[in-house]
């Protein structure tokens, strides 16, 4: 298998280099930048399948960054690997287009695990042209990355899309925080966050608020459903 190449943007040189030695050991290609503005400019220089990023760079943050990459590539997968921690800390990374959002300190072995589980999803994601969902009058193009309600365009971040799929692809099926996270964050629960619950929220706001049918419904004490009825 081609080798894969990573992108680590960390100011703790420390952390940086510990990680690229790791890294390099299992198998991966590792440039490593101190600073958000060299990471930026090595991203527009070379072509890497994953990125790491720290949130409080100098020249340039880590949610900076981040939107930056995402106005160019939309796929690419990212981590944000920082020690901020809050419910608005992740939800700030996760809207700026993260895909993943780990806390220092961390085990490497977890790591490995999320850049594999990310890399295998990138491999799996060539669709074919005019692959569509659609539930009543909701309908998302997967290949444009355009949604649109009773033929009203809907703009949504990278996350939000990610969640809007999970649920249109299991329409009539009630799925847990547990199985959200898992499948659209990728990571295990947290009982101590409502990142799940916010952006179900902004969901809500964005395809059910201006319509007469709503879409996703809360089952008590289960999670959440996307069904026609109501």
């Amino acid at each position: 298998m081609e080798e894969r190449k990573i992108l680590i943007v960390e100011d703790e040189k420390k952390i940086a280099t510990t990680l690229k030695k790791g890294l390099i050991e299992n198998g991966y290609h590792v440039d490593l930048a101190f600073d958000g503005l060299i990471g930026k400019r090595l991203f527009d220089s070379n072509e890497y399948d994953l990125l790491i990023l720290d949130i409080n760079l100098p020249g340039m943050n880590g949610y900076e960054l981040c939107k930056a990459i995402r106005n160019i590539n939309q796929h690419i997968p990212i981590i944000m690997l920082t020690a901020m921690n809050t419910t608005e800390d992740k939800i700030e990374g996760f809207d700026t287009g993260t895909d993943d959002y780990i806390i220092k300190p961390f085990e490497f072995k977890e790591l490995l695990v999320r850049i594999r589980a990310l890399l295998k999803r990138t491999m799996n994601q060539q669709l074919p042209t005019g692959n569509i969902l659609k539930v009543a009058d909701l309908e998302m193009n997967l290949d444009t990355k355009e949604v649109k309600r009773a033929d009203q365009s809907i703009t949504l971040t990278a996350k939000e899309f990610q969640l809007l799929e999970y649920f249109m692809r299991n329409r009539n099926r009630v799925l847990s925080r547990a199985d959200i996270a898992e499948r659209v964050w990728e990571i295990d629960f947290d009982t101590q966050t409502n990142v799940i619950d916010v952006y179900v929220n902004y969901l809500r706001n964005k395809i059910d608020k201006k319509f007469d049918t709503r879409l996703i419904h809360t089952q008590v004490g289960m999670g959440y459903i996307m069904k026609e009825s109501t």
